[in-house]
């Protein structure tokens, strides 16, 4: 029977919960699967995945993996999908994943396909459905090859309930003498931020061109942001107009999410904006002009000018 293989990914020893996407995605695909965890003092995201349903919790735990250096994280992927005869690799869309999946397949000699919303088996072959030009398209695909890998989005399967029974974990071994060097970890950069994480978080706020400077998104977004807990994004224009940093992006070119609750403030909705975040459960859009495409798939729309809407709407809101 064939074998499935989910890489998971995490920050710092944090679990990432796309990463219980990837598990659902496997448990769809129906054969058996392990769930592999690269890096360094991981023992508690490991212990996090044994109620997936997987068969092994598979932790490739070493000092030289401390950092997710991609040639080496795809070696030792490789080495796994060969030793544990996997015909199938999956991973959650992330940097991460996009770093590291396509130089695995490349040294086992598989086809890859990203950006999956759906897959099934059809007459014995399975079948990946994936977004195409900013999901005006989806494609149906078959690859070829007995190795295929796979990167699927996280907002298209749902996490499976945790199961009753726990995964054991087994311990890979890493060889660090054949492990690659061709690069090498200089620094890691973080901005900590008491808000949490868009491609994570349950409600996001997100701005668009109706915002004049960093000073007003800060305020209106921010500040709206802040009082329902949520997360803060932004669309392209924004980040172009270096407004916003690029981290905050959402959209084809930016992060895809899928929050409950997206709130749009002045976005007018052009269709790369949208590709990233239209599976959401519910989007309210805040426009002063009625015509704008972002209305047309609003749950709730509000024509109003942001610059009064927001503070009215943060002030009834703290009440």
């Amino acid at each position: 029977m064939s074998h499935t293989l989910v890489i998971a990914e995490h920050d710092q020893g944090t679990l990432k919960t796309a990463s219980l996407a990837a598990a659902a995605a496997a448990q769809k695909a129906g054969a058996p699967f392990d769930i592999l965890l690269l890096g360094s003092g991981i023992a508690a995201a490991a212990e996090a995945l044994r109620r997936t349903g997987a068969a092994a919790v598979l932790v490739a735990d070493h000092a030289d993996l401390a950092q997710p250096l991609a040639d080496r994280y795809a070696a030792v992927t490789a080495d796994v999908v060969r030793a544990r005869g996997a015909k199938l690799v999956l991973a959650a869309v992330s940097t991460f994943a996009k770093d590291v999946l396509p130089r695995a397949a490349a040294l086992v000699d598989a086809a890859m396909v990203s950006d999956v919303i759906g897959l099934e088996g059809a007459s014995g072959a399975l079948t990946f459905r994936r977004v195409m030009f900013a999901g005006n398209v989806i494609a149906t695909v078959q690859l070829e090859g007995d190795i295929q890998f796979a990167t699927v989005r996280s907002a298209a399967f749902a996490a499976a309930p945790a199961t009753d029974a726990q995964s054991p974990v087994e311990a890979i071994a890493v060889d660090a003498a054949k492990l690659p060097c061709f690069a090498t970890f200089e620094n890691r950069e973080v901005k900590k931020s008491a808000r949490p994480d868009a491609t994570e978080a349950r409600i996001i706020v997100s701005g668009g061109r109706a915002l004049k400077n960093a000073e007003d998104f800060e305020r209106l977004v921010g500040g709206l942001a802040d009082t329902l807990g949520a997360a803060v994004g932004s669309s392209r224009a924004l980040v172009d107009a270096g407004i916003t940093p690029n981290s905050l992006q959402i959209g084809q070119t930016g992060k895809i999410v899928a929050p409950d609750l997206y709130v749009a403030v002045g976005i007018s909705g052009a269709i790369q904006h949208m590709a990233g975040m239209k599976d959401t459960k519910v989007i309210a859009a805040i426009n002063k002009d009625a015509e704008a495409p972002i209305f047309e798939i609003a749950d709730y729309g509000l024509v109003a000018d942001v610059y009064e809407a927001v503070p009215e709407l943060i002030q009834k809101l703290k009440k």
